[in-house]
């Protein structure tokens, strides 16, 4: 989009590059309202107090968008730069921060108070294996009809099952007890 400016006796024709998107986007060129502006120059040193039309000057002069950077600031600071080559490097800041990322996810292993000894111990390798690779792990345990009468049974099973698992994983959330069903949240030990 090309905008027209008057300017002491000749026509200018400016290309406006960009436009402001979203509210969190930054301000640029004439999309800046405010009458004076701290200009700060492309390599970072500041060029003073001055109109917005001087300093939209001076940055098309150069070659580059003035970006508005502290709009709450008295006077607004705004920055000469490439806003292109800007955004560019925010997005490949953000990516590589996405890279670094870890996502964790919650896996869920179900007991029974009268488990057996082997299922104990496969329930507890799968736990081991998705602590070690820094998910966390939730251990339900559910108890149908007259099982309920062996609650103390169920808490020792799920005492034994994160005494097991101790040294991968550490109790995010203790047993507790909703209705008719017992859960904790084990998560990775942090290393060191």
């Amino acid at each position: 989009m090309f905008v027209r400016k008057a300017c002491a006796s000749r026509t200018l024709f400016f290309c406006r590059r960009y436009t402001a998107i979203s509210a969190k986007e930054l301000l640029i060129n004439e999309d800046i309202k405010a009458s004076e502006l701290r200009v700060i120059d492309a390599t970072g040193e500041p060029v003073g107090i001055m109109s917005t039309d001087a300093a939209l000057q001076m940055a098309y002069d150069r070659g580059l968008d003035l970006v508005l950077m502290a709009p709450g600031a008295n006077p607004p600071v705004a920055r000469m730069m490439d806003y292109g080559k800007y955004r560019f490097e925010c997005e490949k800041k953000e990516k590589e921060a996405k890279k670094k990322q870890q996502t964790v996810e919650l896996k869920e292993i179900q007991l029974s108070y009268r488990i057996d000894t082997h299922d104990f111990e496969t329930k507890a390798r799968h736990a081991r294996r998705f602590l070690e690779s820094g998910n966390k792990v939730r251990v339900v345990m559910r108890f149908r009809g007259r099982e309920m009468s062996h609650m103390p049974m169920g808490r020792e099973v799920m005492a034994r099952f994160c005494e097991t698992v101790s040294d991968v994983g550490v109790t995010d959330k203790p047993p507790v007890l909703d209705g008719r069903i017992i859960s904790m949240v084990l998560a990775p030990v942090k290393n060191k």
